[in-house]
C-alpha cells in the first residue's frame, strides 16, 4: 500500500476511480495448462473490478504438477492405418502419432514428408 494513507482513505479513493476489491475465501487455486497444473496452496485471492473489467490477484505457496500422461490415446486401428498409408514400422507410426498428439492425418503427412526427404 501507499505510506501515510489509511486503508479507509485508500478504499474511498479506489471507489472514486471505479475500482472495487473483494477478498475471496479459497483453500486452493489450480491453473490448468496443456502440459502441467499450477497449484497454489493457502492462497490469498482478491477479485478486483476496475470499471467492469474483472481481475484476480493471487498469492500463496505454489507447486507444479506435470501431467502424468502426455501420451495421447491411440487405437490399434490408428497405428495400422498410419503403417499402411506410409509403409512405416509400428514404432515409427506410434512415434508419429505421439508427435502429432494422436492426429491421424498429421501423423501420415509427417511420415510421408520424412520419406520424401
Amino acid at each position: 500500500m501507499m505510506p501515510n494513507i489509511n486503508p479507509r482513505q485508500m478504499e474511498q479513493m479506489m471507489r472514486k476511480m471505479g475500482i472495487s476489491q473483494t477478498d475471496i475465501d479459497a483453500s486452493q487455486v489450480i491453473i490448468v495448462c496443456p502440459d502441467k497444473r499450477i497449484v497454489i496452496e493457502n492462497p490469498s485471492v482478491q477479485k478486483v473490478n476496475m470499471s467492469g473489467k474483472i481481475n484476480y490477484q493471487i498469492s500463496g505457496n505454489e507447486h507444479i504438477e506435470t501431467n502424468k500422461s502426455s501420451t495421447p490415446e491411440m487405437s490399434e486401428d490408428d497405428i495400422q492405418t498410419v503403417m499402411d498409408q506410409t509403409s512405416s514400422t509400428q514404432e515409427e507410426a506410434i512415434q508419429a502419432l505421439v508427435d502429432t498428439k494422436g492426429n491421424l492425418a498429421e501423423a501420415i503427412l509427417l511420415l510421408t514428408a520424412e520419406k520424401e526427404e
